[in-house]
């Protein structure tokens, strides 16, 4: 039976993402852990995250082994990254006073307030509230196994004050607009990764994850 690690780093929406994943493959298929070992061993790997990235890539660094065991595995077989674990992807973010990342992907994560139309609607006094939570919509940029029966600006659910800008357009798989445009997906190769969350997403976000645990790893 293939087997479905979900990494604990200290994340609020671990036990949420747990329960989706067992509710489409059952209990005895996933686990929730930080142990170098069954990382490197998972037939499927979920990088969840919500909180601060400061905290998540520190918890990474300082488990001995776990920020090799998740580098190697990133390399070989299906990936899921979750809102931090598409923020830990890129070069750096500016949340924490400044955080780098694992540079995988090519891009940097900015904060919502930096950006000209959320300075613009400060300044107007928009409703332009930070952080982005609740439901939007997602635009398809490129087609990919993890988007079959999935319509194209299909709502997900987000929670985040901070946003992907990506150097590579070649990396978007999915994007959407709050004052700014941003990336919502991304990925290469073996990695699919999402800034909403679809352990919240309903049915298109359960949909999402049983794509993933039936993919390839191929784009």
């Amino acid at each position: 039976m293939a087997r479905t690690v979900i990494v604990d780093l200290g994340t609020g929406n671990l036990h949420s993402v747990y329960k989706a994943v067992a509710y489409i493959s059952g209990e005895s298929s996933v686990c929730i852990t930080s142990r170098p070992s069954e990382i490197q061993s998972a037939d499927y790997l979920i990088l969840p995250g919500q909180g601060a990235i400061g905290a998540w890539i520190n918890q990474m660094e300082n488990n001995p082994g776990l920020k090799e065991a998740i580098t190697r595995r990133l390399d070989a077989g299906p990936v899921l990254g979750v809102c931090l674990g598409l923020q830990a992807l890129y070069h750096s973010s500016e949340e924490n006073g400044g955080v780098t990342g694992l540079g995988i992907l090519a891009g940097h994560v900015k904060h919502f307030s930096g950006h000209p139309a959320h300075r613009e609607a400060a300044e107007g006094k928009d409703t332009l509230k930070i952080p982005h939570m609740g439901w939007n919509r997602v635009r398809q940029k490129a087609e990919h196994p993890l988007w079959h029966g999935i319509n194209d600006e299909e709502r997900f659910y987000f929670v985040h004050s901070y946003y992907v800008e990506s150097g590579n357009a070649g990396q978007v798989y999915g994007e959407c607009r709050y004052g700014n445009r941003f990336t919502a997906v991304a990925g290469h190769g073996n990695l699919f990764a999402t800034q909403f969350h679809p352990e919240k997403s309903q049915q298109a976000g359960l949909r999402l994850i049983r794509n993933f645990l039936s993919w390839n790893g191929k784009p």
